[in-house]
């Protein structure tokens, strides 16, 4: 049964905050609320637990896992961020985005795709998310936890959905909302010099005033 921690959305608990930094440091898989949906995640360099997130979500292993970074400057850190995808992601963040973009040395080879060398990295616009990250000093992985459930078995509020996740994850994060987001990021393919619009998602309306190009 997963540890429950109550989690005030704008002004996190420090201790709690703390206690769910252990915890991931040794290697639990947490269940927490995003600016999109709740999301599955790990410390990003906790081997074992990516796995466990991978198992969780079923996903071969040449499918990149998205994680997230607290500021534009640590993604610099974990990805190749040519100079016009910088000034997109300026622009964007933080924001409903995930980025995906070639992966540097430092992006564990379980994380990343191992034929393109590339990876999915978003800077949340959410304070529980970027204490977490503060806290721990690591990226932190982010998978979406409905798609883990069948579409008709879909959760109608966020105690529906530790209920259903209760024996998969080791944390539970409840930021005391009643109710439950099923909006998931806009995806932007940042790894060529044009930008590429894969997916529409939350945050999409600031993204179409740039006239990028969509995937057909």
């Amino acid at each position: 049964m997963a540890t429950v921690y109550q989690l005030h959305p704008d002004n996190p608990q420090v201790y709690q905050v703390t206690k769910i930094r252990e915890a991931l440091q040794a290697g639990a898989v947490i269940l927490y609320p995003t600016d999109t949906v709740y999301a599955i995640g790990c410390d990003l360099n906790a081997k074992s637990a990516v796995t466990r997130v991978r198992q969780i979500k079923q996903l071969a292993n040449d499918k990149p896992l998205t994680f997230l970074c607290p500021s534009l400057s640590n993604i610099a850190v974990y990805a190749q961020v040519s100079d016009p995808a910088y000034r997109l992601i300026r622009h964007l963040i933080p924001g409903p985005y995930t980025f995906l973009l070639p992966a540097t040395k430092l992006v564990p080879r379980l994380v990343m795709n191992p034929k393109r060398k590339t990876t999915g990295i978003r800077v949340p616009n959410h304070a529980i998310c970027q204490a977490l990250l503060q806290s721990l000093g690591n990226p932190i992985i982010s998978t979406s936890a409905p798609s883990v459930i069948p579409e008709a078995e879909q959760p109608r509020s966020p105690a529906e959905l530790f209920d259903r996740l209760d024996k998969l994850v080791d944390v539970i994060i409840d930021n005391e909302s009643s109710s439950l987001s099923s909006r998931v990021s806009t995806i932007l393919d940042l790894t060529d010099y044009e930008p590429v619009v894969i997916r529409k998602g939350l945050g999409w309306e600031a993204v179409a005033d740039l006239e990028l190009a969509e995937v057909d």
